[in-house]
């Protein structure tokens, strides 16, 4: 039997380093699926969303990551207000329907039966795992292709449905 060759610390943290390597790390981090959902005025959107965690306990807050350039950035700081419905593991129409940006005045909650929200009247699908409403606490314009919204959690619901929950091979795409 041939000798075990064991790698030089630098050569260990070398491999490390690659973008191969990397992203392998990121893809393990779990992802929910979830629609983010905002309104202002009479217009009304969402979003497929999944980099979504909860950031504290007390106030209950969470936060999502929205890639730059996305129709709902307006939407989200100019109602300061934004929903986030879990889509259940078996739901497939939601995820492909909320996958793509839709047209300028288009309304991407039409065939969908909504329960509408308590806080500024967010548009929630009913068929969700859960839903959360969120009073926008902070916005951060970060280094990268995708801003954060931090939001008070000032509303929620829990059904008995499994949440959508994935890990992706690589974390530098969302598939």
């Amino acid at each position: 039997m041939p000798p075990i060759m064991l790698a030089s610390k630098a050569e260990a943290r070398m491999s490390y380093q690659t973008r191969e390597s990397i992203g392998a790390a990121l893809g393990r981090i779990p992802l929910g699926l979830f629609v983010l959902t905002a309104s202002h005025e009479d217009h009304r959107l969402g979003m497929l969303a999944s980099w979504v965690q909860q950031v504290c306990f007390e106030p209950p807050m969470v936060c999502v990551a929205v890639a730059k350039g996305r129709s709902i950035l307006p939407l989200l700081s100019e109602s300061r207000h934004f929903a986030l419905c879990q889509i259940a593991a078996d739901d497939r129409i939601i995820q492909r329907k909320f996958a793509k940006e839709f047209e300028p005045g288009e309304d991407p909650f039409l065939g969908f039966e909504l329960i509408h929200g308590s806080i500024r009247d967010l548009p929630i699908l009913s068929g969700c795992s859960a839903f959360m409403e969120c009073e926008l606490s902070c916005h951060l314009d970060v280094e990268g292709d995708h801003d954060l919204f931090i939001g008070k959690v000032k509303a929620g619901h829990a059904t008995d449905k499994d949440p959508h929950v994935h890990f992706r091979d690589n974390g530098f795409d969302y598939a």
